[in-house]
């Protein structure tokens, strides 16, 4: 009996120096058993793919230093092993996903980062390279690209609402995109586009507030956005609540269409359900591209 209450321990003392994000997302990470999802996938070795631009993030080792040598920037090579076990991950940081309806429920930013920093804990404990849309941090394994990835996404954007980010994605991939997908549906139906125009599949996490879909509001009523950039007030909320839904049920179901026409995975996740849920899905939904 002592040694699972060890090991238990120690589990607590290593979650204990992590960065809070970090820590919670250890913490959701150790109640999926990944099953199957835990084996390294086998590659085809190191044949040879494509040759990409370094990014800051990559090791001067990986640089093709013959390749950079006929040009004026770094070249790095990529195999085809590496394309196959790479998963590219967006998650939205605008303001809009800031919001929450109680103090007892997570925002939805808070939210998105946990889940998506938990899918690449177990990801890259599986064998897979994880990484950042935006070139902001290419694929790779191991527990320091974890704690960069952490930290970058726990930064924030004062824009309204976020749009997923195609760049950076490697031919054939996989792709997880989380967000409240309310901004501008053009700039979301672009970006998946591109991404499966490159082979790219992937999962559409859609995270709402429990409010996002009661829209419980009566009498005058002033909604604004997280930002404060955009204002509206009415004397009659109850009013707008049929079209609201209305518009709400028609940006989930274009989000599904994309995401069916594109091969992809769409499911919707509010905060006030079990994180651990949303979780399993979203390695269900990875494991269909593999």
């Amino acid at each position: 009996m002592t040694e699972p209450l060890a090991l238990r321990s120690q589990a607590e003392a290593i979650a204990g120096s992590l960065p809070p994000l970090l820590a919670e997302a250890e913490h959701l990470a150790t109640t999926v058993l990944l099953g199957d999802h835990g084996r390294r996938r086998a590659g085809t070795g190191d044949t040879f793919w494509q040759y990409r631009p370094a990014q800051p993030h990559d090791a001067a080792r990986s640089i093709d230093w013959r390749r950079s040598a006929r040009s004026d920037a770094n070249f790095v090579q990529d195999k085809e092993w590496q394309i196959a076990q790479s998963i590219i991950l967006w998650v939205d940081q605008a303001a809009s996903m800031t919001f929450r309806s109680d103090d007892n429920l997570p925002s939805k930013a808070h939210r998105a980062r946990t889940l998506g920093l938990a899918s690449a804990i177990l990801l890259i404990r599986g064998g897979e390279r994880v990484g950042l849309s935006g070139l902001r941090l290419p694929p790779r394994r191991g527990e320091a690209q974890l704690m960069q990835m952490a930290q970058l996404l726990s930064q924030e954007d004062d824009t309204d609402y976020g749009a997923p980010e195609s760049q950076g994605m490697l031919p054939h991939s996989r792709a997880l995109f989380i967000s409240d997908f309310l901004g501008d549906i053009k700039l979301i139906e672009d970006a998946l586009l591109r991404a499966a125009d490159r082979g790219v599949g992937g999962a559409l996490l859609q995270v709402l507030d429990p409010q996002e879909e009661a829209f419980p509001f009566e009498g005058r009523t002033v909604f604004e956005s997280m930002s404060g950039g955009l204002r509206h007030e009415t004397l009659k909320a109850s009013d707008l609540k049929s079209r609201y839904l209305d518009r709400l049920a028609a940006r989930k179901d274009r989000l599904q269409h994309l995401a069916r026409v594109t091969g992809w995975q769409f499911q919707t996740h509010h905060t006030g359900q079990s994180a651990t849920g949303a979780l399993l899905w979203l390695y269900n939904a990875l494991e269909r591209h593999a």
